[in-house]
């Protein structure tokens, strides 16, 4: 995954873990991270890329989104205090949206990262004041200073009134910095070689297709060695959640209160001849970890039913006794999920989700790579990029009883389409576009521009795969548009 996130809040009986399936709305950093704090879906909260003009922590989303957000509920009304430390949004403490004076509605203590992710040399606000940290270990390792400033608030707070903490370390974001005592670990590491590793994504949008296949030794040096450092990176995220935890029982505090653990969103390393990144709408890029601990969940489950990351908001409103229903969120609360023994019934879940991406790129040739002309960005040496503005899209991924699928459209002159049986093909290898039964296209398409304009409610509605399901063609919009892409 690309940076860890860890929640604490406090509830009022034994303590275990789950690991449920979790996906993110978009994988990249900011719409996805606007997600987590709003329970919306990107075209609800507007967030679309990593800089301000994308709306990634504007002065807009500071008037419109942040008032609404979970943390801002638990403190305004279910009566939390709440910490946060860390990576907050990437355009965070920039002079043009409030710099860092600004405090998000929300918290009551606040330790922000100006900007995106480091490890030295980094700023701080804290509470709205500047705080320069430089390159001393012992002093500034980012990681290690969010675990004693979080340490230091379970030290201090009012034990009087519920908490809330979140700690997001950049970790293991680039530069993929380990602290000291650890950058000699994991010498014989690789990434992983699955079945999609160096091969040519050949039915794949054009993007994709675009890789080099098979990549450059040097290519897979990189990467190999990438890998060694953000795994080397989590070591210091192991010794904080072990620090916070440890306190937690320390204090008297960990049997009523519920730990999450989980990221903003997943990362590639070679898959489809594809060297970093993420954005991408495959399975590597768009699922992530989640573990969660608390009252009334049973040890070592596993859970079946997929959740996404708009659902976290919701689900941390309504262990603190908040009704969500009172909220405008597309999520919905998992806690039942996780305090039953596993045997939820499915038809109380939903069955299918929306992932939602809009690509970015230069409006000039990368003088390194002019035969690529305009319109892509994040380009390696050799000359492999991994986004454009064409690379924007949508999908419907579903998790039912009966289906395991992928639907995805992109916002191209193509009308580009992937359809992917994730049951027979775990590593994505084929793309079914084309032979899939026409019937289901035009039922998943029609499903797929429902998601995109809802709101709320209206997100949760029952998939094409969910028994309470009624297609209506007369409900389809724009119907050439799915003519033209059925041909």
């Amino acid at each position: 995954w690309n940076s860890s996130i860890f929640f604490t809040i406090q509830a009022s009986l034994l303590l275990a873990v789950v690991v449920p399936v979790q996906f993110v709305a978009s994988p990249l950093c900011c719409p996805s991270r606007a997600s987590i704090l709003t329970g919306k879906y990107p075209h609800n909260h507007h967030v679309i890329n990593n800089t301000l003009e994308g709306n990634c922590s504007s002065v807009a989303w500071q008037k419109t989104q942040e008032p609404k957000t979970f943390p801002a509920l638990l403190q305004a009304y279910a009566g939390y205090q709440t910490f946060f430390a860390g990576k907050y949004l990437n355009q965070y403490g920039n002079p043009d949206a409030g710099g860092v004076e600004h405090v998000p509605l929300g918290w009551d203590y606040w330790v922000g990262l100006d900007r995106n992710s480091k490890y030295y040399n980094y700023s701080l606000s804290v509470n709205g004041k500047l705080r320069r940290h430089g390159g001393n270990y012992s002093q500034d390792y980012l990681t290690d200073v969010l675990a004693n400033m979080s340490l230091d608030f379970l030290q201090y707070k009012s034990n009087y009134r519920p908490f809330f903490m979140m700690v997001s370390t950049p970790a293991p974001h680039a530069p993929w910095t380990p602290a000291p005592q650890y950058q000699d670990r994991f010498k014989d590491i690789k990434a992983p070689r699955d079945p999609n590793f160096n091969v040519h994504g050949k039915d794949k949008h054009w993007l994709i297709r675009q890789a080099k296949t098979p990549m450059t030794n040097s290519s897979i040096h990189f990467l190999d060695d990438t890998f060694r450092k953000r795994w080397r990176t989590l070591l210091s995220v192991d010794d904080l959640v072990e620090k916070i935890v440890n306190r937690l029982e320390v204090r008297g505090e960990l049997e009523n209160t519920y730990v999450i653990f989980t990221s903003d969103n997943g990362y590639h390393t070679g898959q489809f001849s594809l060297p970093l990144d993420k954005r991408q709408l495959y399975e590597f890029d768009i699922r992530v970890p989640l573990l969660v601990r608390g009252p009334n969940i049973k040890p070592n489950q596993t859970c079946g039913l997929a959740v996404q990351n708009v659902d976290l908001g919701p689900t941390i409103l309504d262990i603190a006794g908040y009704n969500v229903n009172k909220t405008s969120m597309d999520g919905m609360s998992f806690l039942p999920v996780l305090v039953s023994d596993g045997s939820v019934n499915s038809s109380m879940w939903r069955t299918d989700f929306l992932v939602e991406y809009e690509g970015e790129g230069s409006n000039v040739s990368d003088p390194a790579c002019p035969l690529l002309g305009p319109g892509v960005s994040e380009c390696f040496p050799d000359c492999v990029c991994e986004d454009s503005f064409n690379n924007t899209y949508a999908c419907v991924r579903t998790i039912a009883p009966s289906a395991n699928l992928q639907y995805c459209e992109f916002d191209d002159n193509e009308v580009f389409v992937e359809v992917y049986n994730i049951t027979a093909d775990r590593y994505q290898l084929s793309n079914l576009a084309k032979t899939i039964d026409q019937e289901v296209l035009e039922k998943m398409n029609h499903r797929l521009m429902m998601l995109q304009s809802c709101s709320g409610q209206a997100c949760r509605t029952p998939g094409v795969y969910d028994t309470r399901y009624r297609f209506d063609p007369s409900l389809m919009f724009s119907s050439n548009r799915l003519r033209h892409h059925l041909k």
